[in-house]
């Protein structure tokens, strides 16, 4: 067992969407989540992909504190992360005939009160997690599980980070909303090159940006940003690699409901437009679903099932929302809602200002695609576009979503 430090964080706490009811895996197979209630919680991992969901408790010696953190890894292990006497501890719980097996991984000390350091969203592969640290002045990036020798500090940045989305397939970039200089703004973490940073969203220079959701096959990105309403942050959405500006549909506005997007739609490669996103709804009179494409100028609004894990579940790639749900009746359910039919509606296109410049958006061409890859720079008609040899795969660099004249970023 290994411990490690980290920097104290300030006092006052971030703010963060409603965290799910329970956290799946990205290919969706299992679920974690602390069930029980009151003071009896216990870790219960979830089998989503046979024919029937089937839960799995796992109890330890004792109760576990509300604080305690789960996470599914892709083998059907669940990693916990727990806060017990100025310490940060991880191991990996997996079900041994009556009882449960626990293979501890290590520590990352806490030097102080009010540090924070949360689990980050699954790993695409499956095979590693991680977690996020924030300090007064600086945010550290922790392997905390699929290492060799415990957690490893992976990567540091300057300023304070929050979010946490992957944009591959593979858990190598990293986005998070970074505070410095009193704005927020997204950035790309290469964990592969130590850590290395780009820029990713970039709105206006007045504007905090954030990045809630990301899906790698068609590159839909779901952002936050005050930049269409300074001091009342909007839900839009974007393209990663694109360089029309970021849209901010008129339909997203919910007035005294709290809308937080949890899933997209996968296997879209070619349509970003036409990728389903399944939001979580929360209002004066409860939490529901709404479903929404990028292409339609509309929600539609649906009943969560009863025992809905409130904000957990995923799509299909061809259009299915899978939500899990308990009650007393079934402990470990998984609804499925068919997402309503597509309208086919043409996204607008933005139409120029008086006195704006219709140039194409500033890009950083720094950071628009990876140096290692072989066909950087060539033009794809020519014949030098072909590939003279086997080449390993490589993952394209995000070309960030910059700046652009707020006159064509609303739509409706």
């Amino acid at each position: 067992m290994t411990a490690c430090a980290i920097e104290p964080a300030a006092a006052e706490e971030e703010s963060f969407p409603p965290p799910p009811g329970c956290v799946l895996t990205a290919d969706g197979g299992y679920a974690a989540r602390l069930a029980g209630e009151g003071d009896a919680l216990f870790p219960e991992r979830w089998t989503l992909d046979g024919p029937e969901p089937y839960a799995v408790p796992l109890p330890g010696n004792q109760p576990e504190e509300p604080g305690t953190e789960v996470q599914p890894m892709g083998d059907g292990r669940v990693l916990i992360h727990r806060l017990a006497a100025g310490r940060h501890t991880f191991s990996l719980l997996y079900p041994t005939g009556p009882g449960t097996g626990e293979l501890p991984l290590g520590a990352v000390e806490r030097p102080e009160d009010g540090t924070r350091l949360r689990l980050l969203p699954p790993a695409p592969c499956g095979e590693r997690a991680y977690a996020l640290a924030v300090g007064r002045r600086s945010s550290t990036v922790w392997r905390v599980a699929g290492g060799a020798f415990g957690p490893e500090r992976v990567a540091e940045l300057p300023g304070r980070c929050s979010g946490g989305v992957w944009l591959d397939h593979t858990g190598r970039m990293l986005a998070l909303d970074r505070e410095a200089g009193g704005r927020t703004k997204t950035v790309v973490v290469d964990l592969e090159r130590g850590g290395e940073v780009s820029p990713l969203l970039q709105i206006a220079d007045d504007s905090d940006d954030r990045l809630l959701l990301a899906d790698p096959d068609s590159g839909l990105l779901i952002v936050a940003s005050d930049a269409p309403s300074p001091g009342a942050p909007r839900l839009g959405w974007g393209v990663l690699g694109s360089t029309l500006p970021v849209r901010f549909p008129e339909c997203l506005r919910m007035p005294e409901c709290t809308v937080t997007p949890f899933a997209i739609q996968p296997g879209q490669v070619l349509t970003p437009e036409g990728c389903a996103v399944g939001l979580r709804v929360d209002g004066p009179f409860g939490s529901w679903v709404g479903v929404w494409r990028p292409a339609e100028r509309q929600v539609h609004h649906l009943p969560a099932p009863l025992g809905w894990l409130t904000g957990a579940g995923r799509w299909t790639p061809e259009g299915a929302l899978l939500l899990p749900y308990a009650t007393r009746e079934e402990p470990c359910g998984l609804a499925r809602v068919e997402a309503p039919a597509a309208v086919p509606v043409p996204v607008p296109v933005p139409v120029p200002v008086p006195g704006e410049s219709s140039a194409p958006l500033p890009v950083d061409p720094s950071v628009q695609v990876d140096p290692l890859d072989p066909r950087a720079g060539v033009d794809p008609s020519s014949p030098e576009a072909e590939p003279e040899g086997p080449h390993e795969p490589v993952t394209p660099r995000p070309v960030p979503l910059c700046e652009a004249p707020l006159g064509r970023l609303v739509t409706k």
